[in-house]
């Protein structure tokens, strides 16, 4: 790519595979968009993990370094954090409003039992609640194989019940398509009221999936995210089961 490439809007960048040692994308504010199409990953089922760790306050401290750029701190062992009054105890919830070819419209998320179908429309499907930010978190798989089915997919994390506390936790969104590097999109912006954030959209345009960063947060729920990016559904105040707290 010529250094003029680099300066002309509307041409969308071609990611190499990251580095050997993490094997991974990171998709930025200045990189903010991958093909799949192009990766030879537009086939099987793309699995979306939502991972956090609650921590302490960290006036003054770094925000998270992508592995890209420091790979050898996945040989570091975790920090190990005492209970106090300064833990965040968070809820965060995956979920995804889908758009298919056929103009339906929905969302699969844990509110509701809303979990959708990977075999069927919207081939879509939640697997699991994760209420504590455990090593596996959440999980979504998008069968890509029904991909002329598929318009747009907007993943979105928000906050359940508890106060709002992204800026306060080590948030990550991870896609691992069927071929090819890991997508992470880092959820590591300082907006410490917001209950919401539109992360990624999946998009199939002219039979071609799109993965763009979005990183969009609302100090609403999943109304708001509907709002903004017009999807048009009706919205109203949902509760977990006492099975899923």
């Amino acid at each position: 790519m010529g250094f003029l490439d680099g300066l002309r809007g509307g041409r969308e960048v071609d990611f190499d595979s990251g580095s050997a040692a993490s094997n991974a994308i990171e998709l930025t504010k200045r990189h903010n968009r991958v093909s799949l199409t192009k990766q030879g990953a537009a086939t099987g089922n793309l699995r979306v993990n939502l991972t956090w760790r609650m921590r302490t306050s960290d006036i003054g401290g770094s925000q998270r370094e992508s592995l890209l750029r420091h790979p050898f701190k996945a040989l570091k062992p975790p920090e190990v954090l005492g209970h106090s009054q300064s833990m965040v105890n968070v809820d965060l919830d995956l979920g995804c409003l889908y758009e298919l070819a056929d103009g339906t419209k929905g969302v699969v998320q844990p509110l509701g039992g809303l979990l959708g179908d990977v075999n069927a429309p919207p081939y879509v499907k939640l697997s699991g609640d994760d209420r504590f930010g455990s090593a596996s978190g959440e999980t979504m798989y998008v069968n890509l194989d029904h991909r002329d089915q598929i318009k747009r997919l907007l993943v979105f994390v928000y906050i359940y019940d508890q106060t709002p506390a992204f800026d306060r936790t080590h948030a990550i969104v991870t896609l691992y398509p069927s071929n090819g590097p890991r997508i992470e999109i880092g959820l590591d912006e300082r907006h410490p009221q917001a209950r919401s954030c539109a992360v990624v959209m999946i998009e199939n345009v002219k039979d071609e999936l799109i993965v763009r960063r979005e990183v969009q947060f609302v100090y609403g729920f999943q109304g708001e995210l509907d709002r903004l990016y017009g999807w048009g559904l009706q919205w109203g105040r949902g509760y977990k089961s006492k099975a899923d707290r």
